[in-house]
């Protein structure tokens, strides 16, 4: 082993030790205990244990920031200003020229971008099938939107993305494009994607709450033709789950147009008759901020920044291309997106299955209670694309609509996720392996219910209630 190898091992290993809960007991159905397996890390990801540390640290400090001579207030206010340098830094933004505004998350943040844009009739925004509902539905009331294709594999159609583009060249405010897929994992050429959105006359929004946990984000220079005007994550996936998220873009976009939320902090000057407007992001973060969450934010994106994100990314490839390798002989079990271990460049550890004949939100249930793994499972907020990747159309597509429309999701189409973090290993790999054998060979014990509202499985004879014996509220 060689020493550059060594460092790199004992980095994720440390990333690991400094998972909150790494090592938590769940109960199983045949009465044992196990270490439990957490794969659900593309929804939200556990704290580490520095952005745990550091709210504990700031808590006795805590106060309100901006407006107060105090020394908590002076000790908050320095921390959240510090979080703001942080974020900024991690995206590769100017410090000069860009802003972070800090809200609840990245569905909060591409909203308050949906909202700010002083919108004309006839605007376009063009994004594409792959998005999470959060970077698309906001679009809808405001423009027309225009969705650009994927191939089968649900890699994204740049052909038909320079189509779009010039079809609707000079109508176009944003192109707005997921960082990485939640579902297949394929990381689009955002910074090309960018040159062909600037040169249609249009500004790029990265939605890249999948991507940031995984990869570097480099916004680029101001100026050049593949820069990343805004960018928008999520602290809940970045291991500081805390309630945080942020927005970054140019500083002159946001004072040149009025607020989304209007109240305290937002202001200058108010009159009865008059309003003059902070400057951002002051006048984008109305009311009392989270300060704890910008906090925790930056505490995390702090570490990952000195472990460095390129150890992440090769050890999450390592890792997705030995589960890949370990899913391929398993019969009944399909991959969807790419199940190539070689084919890594644009993708990242996000893995969506099913096992024939085995309903998804079985097979998560029994990943659960069986094995104690933690897995996702369903569309993903991800609709139009989990419906192309399953070629449900047609009357297939009519018959579950009217089912979930009166409340019945038993038959809603769907998928199995196990996507990793940046501190899970090939044991757990083998473990998940082991069980989805086991499922596909129908040698699971329990006696599962569906419910009819939910979809979800649950064993026969299962109470909630017995959750109460693990965290008291």
């Amino acid at each position: 082993m060689t020493d550059q190898t060594a460092t790199y091992l004992s980095k994720i290993e440390t990333l690991r030790g400094n998972i909150v809960g790494i090592d938590r007991q769940v109960p199983l159905l045949d009465g044992s205990m196990r270490t439990y397996t957490y794969l659900d890390n593309a929804a939200s990801t556990p704290s580490l244990r520095q952005v745990q540390d550091t709210v504990s640290n700031l808590l006795p400090w805590y106060s309100s920031v901006h407006r107060g001579a105090g020394w908590k207030s002076l000790i908050s206010s320095r921390a959240y200003e510090h979080a703001h340098e942080v974020a900024a830094r991690f995206v590769g933004a100017d410090p000069q020229k860009d802003v972070v505004i800090f809200g609840k998350n990245t569905t909060e943040a591409i909203n308050t971008l949906a909202n700010v844009i002083d919108w004309k009739s006839g605007d376009v925004v063009i994004t594409t099938l792959m998005e999470h509902h959060s970077d698309d539905l906001p679009w809808r009331n405001k423009a027309h939107v225009v969705h650009v294709g994927v191939d089968p594999q649900g890699r994204l159609d740049l052909a038909e993305m320079e189509k779009r583009l010039k079809e609707h060249s000079g109508k176009i405010r944003l192109v707005a494009v997921t960082g990485a897929s939640n579902v297949t994992g394929f990381v689009p050429p955002v910074h090309q994607i960018a040159e062909m959105a600037h040169q249609a006359g249009a500004l790029i929004l990265v939605d890249a709450a999948q991507l940031a946990p995984h990869r570097v984000v480099d916004m680029g220079p101001h100026g050049t033709s593949q820069h990343l005007d805004f960018v928008a994550l999520s602290g809940h996936k970045i291991y500081a789950p805390y309630g945080a998220g942020a927005l970054v873009g140019p500083k002159a976009f946001f004072a040149n147009l009025p607020p989304d939320y209007r109240g305290g902090g937002t202001i200058e000057v108010v009159t009865v008759d008059e309003v003059h407007w902070a400057e951002p992001p002051e006048r984008d973060e109305a009311g009392s901020p989270n300060v704890i969450g910008a906090v925790a934010l930056a505490a995390s994106l702090e570490v990952l920044s000195g472990v460095g994100m390129e150890v992440v990314e090769a050890h999450e490839r390592e890792l997705t291309a030995y589960a890949l390798e370990k899913l391929a002989p398993l019969p009944g079990v399909r991959v969807y997106g790419s199940a190539d271990p070689q084919d890594l460049d644009d993708r990242l550890g996000v893995i969506s299955f099913d096992v024939a004949g085995v309903p998804h939100a079985k097979v998560a249930a029994v990943l659960a209670f069986e094995g104690g793994i933690g897995v996702r499972d369903g569309c993903f907020c991800a609709h139009p694309y989990i419906l192309h990747l399953l070629q449900v159309e047609g009357e297939v597509y009519r018959k579950f609509k009217d089912e979930v429309l009166s409340n019945d999701r038993r038959n809603l189409p769907g998928l199995v996720r196990a996507s990793f973090g940046c501190y899970n290993t090939t044991a757990e790999v083998d473990h998940l392996v082991e069980m989805l054998q086991r499922i596909a060979a129908g040698k699971y014990f329990g006696d599962y219910i569906q419910e009819r509202n939910s979809g979800s499985y649950f064993p026969r004879g299962y109470d909630p209630a017995m959750l109460d014996g693990y965290f008291h509220l």
